[in-house]
Formats: C-alpha cells, sequence, structure tokens
C-alpha cells in the first residue's frame, strides 16, 4: 500500500517521480535540475497545499532549495543520507532507499520565516561543533539525528534555531 502525502513534492526530475510514485501517492512536481523557471515557482507559490522539498543530497540539490526558499515560504524539507543515495556512480533520490525516504518524511524540516531560537556562533564554539578539527563531523552527526540535512556551520545555525534547539539540548546530542 502507498503512503500518502497530501501535498506537493519537489524533485529534481522524472526518474525521482518514477521512483517515488511507486510507494508514494502525492503530487509531484519536477524542476528539471537547477533549471527552475519562473511558472513553476508562482505554481508553488500559489498553491494553498504543503510543498515538501526533497531534492538529491548534492550541490545542485542544495542550490534548488536554496532558489526555492527565497522565494517561497514555510516549505517543509526532507533530507536524505548521501552515502544511502549512491548507485552506479550516480547520487540521486531515484537512487535512495525506500525506508529511509519514507522516515524522512516522518522528519521534515519546517523552515519558518523568522528565527526564534536563542543560539550563537559562540555556543557552536563552546560545544566544538565550529573551529576544530572534527567540527564537521560533530555537526553532521547532529544533522543526522534532528534530520536537518548536511550543512555548513551558518546554515546549521540558522536549522537549530529555526528549530528552537537549546543550548542544553544541543549539548545532549553532542554527547
Amino acid at each position: 500500500m502507498k503512503k500518502i502525502i497530501n501535498g506537493i513534492i519537489v524533485v529534481e526530475g522524472k526518474s525521482d517521480v518514477e521512483f517515488l510514485s511507486s510507494y508514494i501517492d502525492a503530487e509531484f512536481v519536477i524542476t528539471n535540475g537547477s533549471a527552475l523557471d519562473k511558472n513553476t515557482i508562482e505554481y508553488l507559490k500559489t498553491t494553498k497545499q504543503d510543498i515538501y522539498v526533497l531534492t538529491d543530497p548534492d550541490f545542485p540539490g542544495k542550490k534548488i532549495r536554496d532558489e526555492l526558499s527565497k522565494s517561497i515560504s514555510n516549505l517543509k524539507h526532507v533530507f536524505i543520507k548521501k552515502e544511502n543515495s549512491i548507485k552506479n556512480g550516480k547520487i540521486g533520490v531515484a537512487e535512495g532507499n525506500i525506508k529511509e525516504i519514507l522516515e524522512a518524511f516522518e522528519q521534515v524540516y519546517v523552515e519558518k520565516d523568522k528565527n526564534s531560537g536563542t543560539l550563537t556562533m559562540s555556543d557552536l564554539h563552546d560545544l566544538g561543533l565550529i573551529g576544530q578539527p572534527d567540527s564537521s563531523n560533530k555537526r553532521a552527526m547532529v544533522c543526522d539525528k534532528l534530520h536537518l540535512g548536511f550543512c555548513n556551520a551558518k546554515t546549521f545555525l540558522k536549522r537549530l534555531n529555526n528549530n528552537e534547539v537549546t543550548k542544553e539540548e544541543l549539548k545532549n546530542y553532542v554527547r
């Protein structure tokens, strides 16, 4: 039985739709890679449905997410791990793991218009999440636990504050 997603799932290509539609029932919008056109963005801006962004876990996928985030508020980001999305040398959603993708839809990251958290770069430094040789690995571990997708320090801080993660909670994730 297919999982029903009440909303629009934004993906990069036809192969993503073919793969996902075999086990997910939803409306799909294809960006055709990073070539987002105005009509697609306008359609997504005017819809009343939830918009789930599920792009490839690579640089072009991040670029598409960033472009959509500039134009549309309250997007729901669905992140999958790069290491579980590689087949035959290709990285992408269509190469992903069905179980992981379904679990990712249970752990969406909602980007809010305004951050309401209180974490600072100093907090990240105090916890070894920036400025240390292993900071990138620690951030990746926390991103995995919180389903934030891999990100640099600035984006990491934004996503933590967006989710109102406290310094105490962050300490527990780092342990």
